[in-house]
């Protein structure tokens, strides 16, 4: 145990309160960014001198990127907004520079600060941009204990100072865009280095700044995530489709879709929503006129597809017995854990235990339990426990399933000394659980 956890372990009465709910001054309402609103920089040119500038700055860079999720396929960035000491603000659109890269280079040394790092960094590295190092001011709220950690919820609580959120859902692939869209982008990164400074005091005085700065290490150095196994399967509703063949149909109409959506640059939910798909499967229209008479199926981008669609329907239909999708995906590691009571009750009831004991464990250091532990690593450690049964062996199965040294000192010996205790007769089994996104 590192010195800093064995003083918050120790005595938690040295951790300072959190910030009370009480009300205060009402939050000063920010309206626009304190040097005046930055140009937009859409083209090479400009983009070097901006880069030069940066490169000139002191301190952390604050980096934010807009998306255009729900409107265009994938996760691009469609705007760039940066803010460093001795430069001001700036914003990027990368419709007109598209490579990034020698920006990203001018901030190599920089520390980045981002809220919500996990969703903007690939869209960043997609435009030549990748930090070297970082400070992730959403997950730093969640270590230090915050209930409400969306940038604005956190702006207020932590400087008293209010944003504007009404554009975050926009679509951000519009061109021009909007003046109060680019004045509610810049203002996201205005005070994002105070609120870092702000939440890495905070951190410190807890005892857990390093255990954030082992955090953020592990996103920079995360690998980019691999495809999804059949994505299909993430139809919203296809739990209710118990029919393989029912199965090969949602299939088949989902990719259709999908390569649509890829090809015209929508969402695929925008194109045809899943509610469409399964309603088309349970009808199983005979023919064309049957498959537009569906809901969804109707309108112009899809319609004239309609034949693309219904011959994908019939193929699927036509698809040996071997060649049909499980009933349900097969699982690397466990299987979910509603289904542990029947395949497994003595391991049900060890995650049941488990599970409490993290609660109580996280609760007591002011964390919510996922971020000490990822329920997977979690459920993985408890379906397979290692052998030894003890807390060295706990810990490097924890260790090899990714989690970072703060994470297996403070959870090895709880988790170690549940697995030991006997089940008790009555034992519960381990309650369901939310499918991960």
């Amino acid at each position: 145990m590192t010195d800093a956890l064995a003083d918050t372990a120790a005595d938690e009465g040295d951790v300072p309160d959190l910030p009370d709910e009480a009300a205060g001054p009402e939050p000063e309402l920010l309206l626009a960014p304190r040097e005046g609103m930055p140009p937009l920089i859409a083209d090479d040119r400009a983009l070097a001198a901006l880069a030069e500038r940066f490169a000139a700055g002191t301190g952390p860079v604050a980096v934010d990127a807009e998306r255009a999720s729900g409107y265009r396929y994938g996760q691009r960035a469609y705007l760039v907004q940066l803010r460093r000491a001795g430069v001001g603000s700036a914003m990027v659109d990368p419709t007109g520079c598209t490579d990034l890269s020698v920006l990203g280079e001018a901030l190599a040394d920089a520390e980045w600060v981002l809220h919500a790092a996990s969703q903007d960094l690939p869209c960043l590295e997609e435009v030549g941009m990748r930090p070297q190092r970082i400070f992730d001011t959403e997950l730093a709220g969640r270590l230090a204990g915050f209930e409400r950690v969306g940038l604005g919820a956190m702006v207020e609580k932590v400087l008293g100072l209010r944003l504007e959120k009404g554009h975050s859902a926009a679509d951000w692939s519009r061109r021009p865009l909007p003046e109060p869209w680019l004045r509610y982008a810049a203002l996201d990164v205005e005070v994002l280095i105070e609120l870092r400074d702000a939440l890495e005091a905070d951190l410190d005085a807890q005892g857990k700044l390093g255990w954030a700065h082992e955090e953020f290490e592990a996103l920079v150095v995360a690998p980019a995530k691999e495809p999804r196994t059949d994505p299909w399967r993430r139809t919203s509703g296809i739990h209710r489709v118990r029919n393989r063949r029912q199965l090969a149909a949602v299939r088949a109409l989902w990719e259709v879709r999908d390569d649509l959506a890829r090809t015209r640059d929508i969402a695929p939910g925008r194109l045809l929503p899943d509610a469409s798909i399964l309603a088309a499967v349970t009808a199983a229209p005979a023919d064309e006129a049957a498959l537009v008479a569906v809901p969804g199926f109707a309108g112009r981008g899809v319609r004239r597809h309609a034949h693309v669609f219904l011959n994908a329907y019939r193929q699927a239909g036509k698809l040996a017995e071997t060649e049909l999708p499980l009933s349900a995906m097969a699982y690397d590691g466990p299987p979910p854990a509603a289904r542990w009571a029947d395949r497994d009750p003595d391991a049900a009831a060890r995650l049941a235990r488990v599970r409490a004991a993290l609660t109580t464990l996280a609760e007591s250091h002011r964390l919510p339990v996922e971020n000490l532990l990822t329920p997977d690593l979690v459920r993985r450690v408890t379906w397979e426990p290692p052998s030894p049964l003890d807390a060295a062996g706990v810990a490097a199965a924890l260790s090899a399933g990714g989690a970072r040294p703060w994470q297996v000192t403070l959870a090895a010996d709880t988790i170690a000394q549940a697995l030991e205790t006997p089940a008790a007769p009555d034992e519960p089994a381990a309650p369901d659980e939310p499918a991960a996104t």
